[in-house]
């Protein structure tokens, strides 16, 4: 893979995960890691499940589409 198709594939990453953050009402670096996560989930085939120990903040960012259990 080139280098341009590289950045752009980053840039489109993360373009989707500001928008996943936006859409939750998240903002900062703390949620930064979470929103991340949250969006390679919400790429994979149905069904997923996650385990997490911040189910509150993933329920926010991952809504119905993932199962979360907390840990």
């Amino acid at each position: 893979m080139g280098r341009i198709s590289q950045c752009a594939r980053v840039m489109a990453d993360t373009t989707r995960i500001t928008v996943t953050l936006e859409a939750a009402g998240l903002h900062g670096h703390k949620y930064a890691i979470d929103a991340t996560v949250a969006e390679v989930a919400l790429r994979q085939p149905g069904p997923v499940v996650m385990l997490t120990s911040d189910v509150d903040d993933m329920a926010r960012l991952c809504g119905d589409r993932v199962r979360l259990i907390g840990i």
